[in-house]
């Protein structure tokens, strides 16, 4: 059987930009080895291996000292993965987890003993079904008593349909990828300005990664930015980035981390909109400890 091949460049380039002390990358996810954390049988996907020292590597080079694993739907509900990535970099990596949303409330509590900060869902075609609203009414409460956040990840078509239940949710909710709009569709489109209406919602928080996901053009995926920027600088206080590394299921080749990381540069264009962004954010959506 062939290997999948790499979604990530194992050589990115350094990038151009100096992080702030205490940069976050709020967004990657890792992936096996399989020998020791298996895929889910009935997963869409299932990638080449990009474990926790691999990552760890890229954060090393790029100047990243805290981090937030988010589980991919390739290991299913078994967190494992992530949990033993935590534990390697204890206090400076957290989780985010995939979770059934009648979850025990044992469960929820032993996953944030190990890191985990809240559970995401994916309503994307590409991927299995999240929650259903009744479902994510019920359960936030329960991430709400525990200082989590509910992170959906969402077609943008879908946008405008989830927006009645997402602002009504008594929870923070925290949304991927700038709600993967088309960028050279530009910034007037309805579905980023609807976009832009749930984030005025002051429970709501973006994630400005996936620049090279909602970009239509080739590296350095400039049509993004102005959406990032956007985003960032109408919400500098719930906004906060990430790579998406190990990148999966990317429409072309791997993109080189080092042209995500310098696109910093115009989607945070100020000291102080960066280290809202990279560090503040972070740290008090995700309760990262200061003296970490």
């Amino acid at each position: 059987m062939t290997k999948p091949e790499l979604t990530w460049k194992p050589d990115p380039r350094m990038t151009k930009v100096k992080l702030p002390s205490g940069a976050t990358d709020a967004h990657c996810h890792v992936f096996g080895p399989v020998d020791k954390f298996p895929y889910e049988p009935t997963a869409k996907f299932k990638p080449a291996e990009a474990v926790a020292e691999d990552l760890f590597r890229l954060h090393d080079q790029m100047g990243i000292e805290r981090c937030v694993i988010v589980q991919s739907g390739c290991h299913g509900f078994d967190n494992r993965v992530v949990a033993d990535a935590i534990a390697k970099r204890p206090g400076r990596y957290l989780g985010v987890a995939l979770s059934a949303p009648e979850v025990s409330d044992a469960e929820l509590d032993r996953l944030n003993d190990q890191g985990f900060r809240g559970i995401r869902y994916n309503y994307m075609s590409h991927l299995a079904p999240g929650a259903t609203e009744a479902q994510l009414i019920a359960l936030a409460p329960r991430l709400a008593e525990r200082g989590w956040h509910l992170q959906v990840h969402m077609e943008d078509r879908l946008i405008a349909d989830m927006a009645p239940v997402l602002s009504g949710l008594p929870v923070t909710v925290v949304l991927d990828h700038m709600g993967r709009v088309d960028a050279s569709k530009g910034v007037d489109q309805p579905e980023f300005q609807a976009y832009l209406r749930l984030l005025d919602h002051d429970h709501i928080w973006s994630k400005v990664s996936g620049s090279e996901r909602i970009s239509r053009q080739d590296p350095p995926y400039a049509d993004a930015i102005p959406f990032a920027r956007t985003i960032v600088e109408r919400f500098p206080d719930r906004t906060v980035w990430g790579t998406d590394w190990p990148h999966p299921n990317f429409r072309a080749d791997p993109p080189d981390d080092g042209d995500l990381f310098d696109l910093l540069a115009d989607i945070a264009p100020t000291d102080t909109l960066l280290n809202k962004l990279m560090v503040d954010n972070p740290a008090q959506l995700y309760g990262f400890k200061e003296n970490i």
